[in-house]
């Protein structure tokens, strides 16, 4: 180890010029370890020098000129709406609201915000919604003198209009698949919200599909992948600031109804307005039911509960910064312990991910360290904020919008500096907090959680941006300019396979492995695994 004491005896006015000139401009990154002595600053200084952490955003995407990309949307619900707007795309009556709200509080920034955005030169030409009233919306709000927005009872029919030449997929789970396999087969470009996947099968399918059609532009929906604390993150895990990371607790808690999937009844949701049929699908057929089509979360034949629905993203924003890949065992247990309202899938649940052979590194001998726990748990019955915690043996990070972390009393690599008190474990050594001098205007608890993930808003060049608008920009540049999305089929498959191991594992109660050199979910004799996730029945 660097004995970092000479290094702050060696402290020289060129060196503090050097190190300065590595602190990020953006944000607020400072050190409160260091005692409040004449000194403080300059050490403040060394530390950050070396620790060397970039909090930088990553290189920007490519131009956005040249023809309008004609994209097509295949599912206008509350989330088809959200990725409309991030696609520039707002609806009359959205629009009416947000003005309302700024001009009652001056910090919504929501529509200052959109009103922002950079033109991302599409155009949304075609819908397919099999509600009526949905549907409409989007022909009426987005048609123009220019633009005249397209209807379509069916996805097939839209895919193949030769309208389009990509689309947004924010339908219910089980139709995810389907629909971007009919779209890769026809060479149109898909984004798609998680989860990837509503069974193994599926999983497997896309992957090749994907495989079979190497100039179709595939990303999934983990806007995290943008946001700038995680991007940090990497970097911290890179220069392997905790040592050995071997525990990871992550959560979600949420206590409304709006969180536990509750959505609202539109008045005008009939038979004669919804086309049942297809939104059942593959699922198993039921009568009419209007708590099904617009609470479909709430059952595993339509949704993945919170496997797929939330622990996906809690597991793709750690995927992205430690890069640990498939689990080999994951043991779930939980249960409908807040919300017995005829919902088949769980409200409480914990997920325990195994990677036995995983490391970020360590600052031990050799062979001391070795595997790692993923631990995520969520409740619908409690909001109390529970942050996300990645634990070595050198430091530990708080990550959230904001990154912190802290150096461990028992660290091996910050003995020295903890000893000569240059260092205090109750203390953060490294905050970066990107959203310093910024007003955040948050109307829901469910709005505050989605905050503290960092998925409704990110900072770019010291102003708030909408991380789902970079991710569809980087999407739409992978289409016109070429390059590899941050969430394609790779992540996706690991995203998709790791939720089906969490959601298996709690319908058999026990625990799933995965066999790593046959890439490959082991099933126990006779088993289906596609059937046993989507099975409606109790868990066994």
């Amino acid at each position: 180890m660097t004995n970092d004491n000479d290094n702050f005896m060696k402290w020289s006015r060129r060196d503090m010029l050097r190190g300065l000139a590595g602190i990020p401009i953006l944000g607020s990154v400072w050190f409160a370890g260091a005692r409040v002595t004449g000194n403080a600053k300059r050490e403040r200084q060394l530390l950050l020098e070396t620790l060397n952490i970039k909090a930088s955003p990553p290189p920007p995407t490519g131009p956005m000129s040249g023809d309008p990309v004609r994209i097509g949307i295949v599912g206008f619900g509350i989330r088809g709406e959200q990725l409309c707007r991030a696609l520039g795309y707002a609806t009359t009556d959205w629009l009416k609201d947000m003005k309302e709200s700024s001009e009652k509080n001056p910090n919504d920034s929501r529509l200052r915000d959109f009103l922002a955005q950079e033109n991302l030169n599409i155009k949304i030409n075609a819908v397919c919604d099999i509600f009526d009233y949905r549907a409409q919306r989007v022909v009426d709000s987005f048609t123009s003198d220019d633009n005249k927005v397209q209807r379509f009872l069916t996805y097939k029919e839209l895919i193949h209009s030769k309208r389009v030449d990509a689309i947004v997929i924010a339908t219910p789970d089980h139709w995810h698949a389907p629909i971007a396999l009919e779209a890769i087969a026809a060479g149109v470009h898909v984004y798609i919200e998680k989860p990837m996947t509503h069974n193994v099968t599926e999983t497997y399918t896309l992957r090749e599909a994907l495989q079979a059609n190497p100039k179709v532009v595939f990303q999934l929906g983990h806007q995290h992948r943008q946001t700038q604390s995680f991007l940090t993150a990497q970097d911290i895990i890179a220069k392997k600031v905790l040592g050995h990371v071997s525990l990871i607790t992550t959560n979600t808690n949420r206590n409304d109804d709006n969180g536990a999937w509750q959505y609202d009844i539109h008045p005008d949701a009939s038979p004669k307005t919804i086309d049942w049929n297809q939104f059942i699908g593959n699922a198993p057929m039921e009568e009419f039911n209007l708590e099904h089509f617009f609470r479909w979360r709430k059952w595993w034949a339509y949704g993945s509960g919170l496997s797929g629905d939330l622990l996906s993203h809690d597991y793709d924003r750690l995927n992205c910064v430690l890069k640990m890949g498939i689990p080999d065992s994951v043991m779930t247990s939980g249960g409908i312990y807040t919300h017995r309202d005829g919902r088949n899938v769980p409200d409480v649940l914990q997920v325990n991910m195994e990677y036995q052979d995983f490391s970020t590194g360590t600052s031990q001998p050799e062979g001391k360290e070795k595997g790692m726990t993923f631990v995520y748990s969520a409740t619908l019955g409690n909001q109390f904020d529970r942050p996300t915690y990645l634990m070595g043996h050198d430091g530990t990070m708080e990550l959230g919008n904001a990154v912190t972390v802290y150096a461990d009393a028992r660290s091996s690599k910050y003995a020295d500096l903890i000893k000569e008190k240059r260092i205090d474990p109750s203390e953060p050594i490294y905050v970066y907090d990107p959203s310093v001098n910024q007003t955040d205007a948050v109307t829901s608890a469910t709005a505050k959680y989605f905050a503290n993930k960092g998925l409704l808003y990110t900072y770019r060049d010291g102003k708030r941006v909408d991380p789902t608008f970079l991710h569809m920009r980087e999407w739409l540049s992978c289409i016109r300019n070429g390059g590899t999305p941050s969430c394609g089929i790779k992540e996706g498959f690991e995203e998709a396979i790791s939720s089906h191991m969490a959601g298996l594992s709690y319908k058999r109660g026990r625990r799933i492995q995965w066999d790593r050199e046959a890439g490959k979910i082991i099933a126990l004799p006779g088993e289906d695994l596609d059937a046993i996730l989507t099975d409606t029945k109790p868990k066994v």
